[in-house]
């Protein structure tokens, strides 16, 4: 009888779930034997998404009646990210006192005339779950909003507010000052010379123009900078024609529609401004050499301390991102690559780029060995950034000198091969996150009015060849070099030195001849 009840409950639990539901896992004889490529029977059909191989959503760009242009590109998902990008930097500061950029990046997001101040404005996001920022370059300025899509109203009202209305009041702007006075501070004490070798790079490469212009506010500019000043430069650069909206994971008309709403009939609180005040010189390259005599023996103490090394920047012209020859440069310097000396190795780290292999592979004491490349609309800089026992400058001077006289061998068909593949996955797994393809969006259609997709730039990509490699950097050692050098500089060479070497035919120093030593 209790045989017969369990048998009833097993068939009841079959009727009820399905065979899934009763298998023997002890014997086979239980289990249903069904390919797991087999539609099951009873099934709806599942219907999968699918993609073309091509982006589904493109750019779309809208110009309004302003000027203002409106960009956007849709994207899965419940966030979204929108700013207003600027044609405006430090470029732009030859009639000013430099460091105009610099403050504005700090005052971004402070009281405007909608908000008291800029907790307001940071309770304001934090209902739609969204954070701010605000970015400058050399030639643009950026702020931006990250939020759930349902708040873009309110988004594009406060960015309009942010950029167009603020207040700039006397406490700001000295708690500004303050702030700069402690990043400049900072920028001299931090470990990594970096930013402030790529300032001095910038400073020796276009020397008191364009892009030349310092990016951080000299300490003697901090107190000259008051809301007259910043009044009358955001009156000449902070007009529509210079501005795009750009959005991500949002609707383009939507996005349009607030545009429209907060920004075209928008009067700025300087009032309007004439185009004729804006500065558009030409970048001049000019080639030179900028050094700071540094004591960089306490630079990092503590258990473990980093050596005193010196910090050495050679750069040539290369040349704009509107130019065609943007992209053999950019899968050069990937060619080049390179990193720190005990940067972990391993898939994807550069490992096989020709700094780590023909330079800090084997020479064991040199730190650092980096190919970086600037590019900005009018010019562009290819450089190397390297360091090394103050002792040994020269020799590591020479071993650079070398790699860009190298440059313009031929570039074996595997190494060039292996850079174009890295330059496309960097590309692809960058534009995976929506912040990056907001800025890259942005600064396309600021730039050029339109936006070239990722697929298109991997087909340009694919396309160089080790002859277009060849082309453009004869072309670069053409050009007179730019010296930038931080810290313990006895053993520097003379810059006619370095640019005697570098239009030698193997990169060599020339020979010094020295009577005592």
């Amino acid at each position: 009888m209790a045989t017969h009840m369990s048998r009833c409950r097993s068939w009841s639990r079959v009727q009820r779930f399905g065979i899934a539901a009763y298998r023997k896992y002890s014997s086979g004889s239980g289990y249903p034997n069904i390919s797991l490529s087999t539609p099951l029977t009873g099934i709806p059909k599942p219907v999968f998404a699918s993609v073309d191989g091509q982006e589904k959503y493109e750019t779309k760009i809208t110009t309004l009646e302003n000027g203002l242009k409106v960009a956007s590109q849709n994207k899965f998902g419940q966030f979204c990210t929108v700013g207003i990008l600027v044609n405006s930097g430090s470029r732009h500061e030859a009639k000013y006192p430099s460091g105009i950029a610099h403050f504005l990046e700090k005052l971004a997001f402070s009281s405007t005339a909608q908000y008291g101040s800029k907790d307001e404005i940071l309770l304001t996001l934090e209902k739609h779950g969204g954070i701010c920022d605000c970015q400058t370059s050399r030639d643009t300025t950026m702020y931006a909003v990250s939020a759930e899509v349902k708040g873009l109203d309110t988004v594009v009202s406060l960015l309009s507010d942010a950029v167009l209305q603020p207040r700039l009041l006397d406490e700001e702007i000295e708690m500004t000052r303050m702030a700069v006075r402690f990043e400049l501070e900072d920028l001299n004490m931090r470990p990594d010379p970096e930013p402030l070798l790529t300032e001095m790079i910038h400073a020796a490469a276009y020397r008191g123009n364009t892009v030349g212009l310092p990016r951080f506010c000299p300490a003697e500019n901090v107190d000259k900078i008051d809301r007259k000043v910043l009044h009358k430069y955001l009156r000449s650069y902070y007009c529509p024609e210079r501005m795009v909206l750009a959005g991500v994971g949002i609707e383009h008309e939507q996005l349009v529609e607030c545009a429209r709403r907060y920004l075209l009939g928008a009067k700025p609180v300087w009032g309007e401004g004439s185009a004729a005040d804006v500065d558009l010189s030409v970048a001049q390259y000019t080639g030179g050499i900028v050094k700071t005599e540094k004591d960089m023996s306490d630079v990092s103490l503590g258990p473990t301390p980093i050596p005193e090394l010196t910090h050495i920047m050679i750069g040539l012209e290369s040349c704009s991102f509107l130019e065609d020859d943007f992209i053999p440069f950019a899968v050069l310097n990937m060619m080049m690559g390179g990193g720190g000396s005990f940067s972990a190795g391993g898939p994807g780290k550069g490992m096989f780029t020709r700094l780590y292999l023909n330079v800090l592979n084997r020479h064991h004491w040199m730190y650092n060995a980096t190919s970086y490349h600037h590019s900005y609309e009018d010019s562009g800089l290819l450089c190397i950034h390297a360091s090394s026992d103050p002792r040994q400058v020269r020799e590591m001077v020479e071993i650079i000198t070398r790699e860009f006289i190298q440059m313009g061998g031929s570039a074996g068909e595997m190494e060039l091969e292996r850079a174009k593949t890295q330059l496309k996955s960097m590309l692809m797994m960058n534009l995976e996150s929506r912040p990056v393809i907001f800025e890259d969006v942005g600064r396309q259609v600021l730039s050029t009015g339109n936006r070239k997709l990722p697929h298109e730039l991997c087909q340009l990509i694919s396309k160089v060849t080790a002859s277009d490699i060849k082309r453009v950097t004869t072309k670069m050692l053409r050009s007179k070099p730019a010296v930038a050098a931080l810290g313990d500089l006895t053993e520097l060479p003379s810059y006619e030195h370095i640019q005697a070497a570098l239009s030698s035919k193997d990169g060599r120093l020339p020979r010094m001849y020295r009577l005592f030593r």
